[in-house]
């Protein structure tokens, strides 16, 4: 399954990433108001939901993988949390405020999906409600590599090693990088498990998630290149950041 994070894809995310970095936290928390009813699609195994939960917001979140969902659940289980695909999401009410952190818009690299996902993010909000979230940039693209190369090893809590292999190609007419890879867990040198990963992400270029953001409705539309807003100026800024009223 393309962009799947299976079990031993999330062990990795979670010895690597556990914890939001603060200045990403700090602008999703910034664009929050008390009394909001959020929403974080795409929530991973929580390291922004969790905190936005730790502050007492309302904060509800969904994601395809059940094994990351699991890890959430671990740290907050009280949090409410669904196991479903994005455009199957059917919620209660709409949402004063969704965010999607990280770039993970930039997994859907079907733009057909994309813009059905856009219109579901417009549907989700009320009238006046904000959608934020990060967008990959060309600053974003590998060099295509040939042969999958040793890219993380990192040591479990039971003394074992956790290894990702990958390889990288991009795709320049659908602006798609692939980073096909495989996970291998090691103990004392022998192989116990692998799981496959059929990595992709669309890389955006200045004003093309614009038009879809104006053809899905939204009426306000910021677009920065750092977390402290700055307006974005390049297709080769570091990062995209869209800020978006409906």
């Amino acid at each position: 399954m393309k962009n799947y994070y299976g079990s031993l894809c999330t062990e990795m995310y979670e010895l690597l990433h556990a914890a939001a970095p603060e200045d990403e936290l700090a602008f999703y928390l910034s664009c929050a108001k008390r009394g909001d009813r959020i929403l974080e699609p795409l929530c991973g195994s929580g390291r922004f939901l969790v905190p936005f939960l730790e502050r007492g917001f309302d904060i509800q979140g969904i994601d395809l993988s059940g094994e990351m969902l699991e890890k959430l659940r671990q740290k907050a289980p009280g949090a409410r949390v669904v196991q479903t695909d994005l455009i199957a999401y059917e919620p209660e009410g709409q949402f004063d405020y969704i965010f999607i952190s990280s770039g993970s818009i930039s997994l859907f690299t079907d733009q057909t999906a994309c813009r059905s996902i856009l219109s579901k993010m417009r549907t989700m909000l009320k009238k006046g409600g904000k959608f934020v979230f990060a967008a990959e940039t060309m600053a974003d693209r590998c060099a295509d590599s040939g042969e999958a190369q040793v890219t993380a090893s990192v040591q479990t809590a039971a003394g074992e090693t956790l290894v990702l292999k990958t390889r990288y190609f991009y795709d320049a007419e659908t602006q798609t990088q692939f980073s096909p890879g495989v996970y291998e867990l090691y103990q004392d040198g022998e192989l116990l498990q692998s799981e496959e990963m059929d990595f992709q992400t669309h890389l955006y270029r200045l004003g093309e998630m614009e038009e879809m953001l104006a053809e899905a409705g939204f009426s306000e539309i910021k677009v920065y290149e750092s977390y402290g807003k700055k307006p974005a100026a390049s297709d080769h800024a570091e990062m995209f950041l869209f800020e978006c009223t409906c």
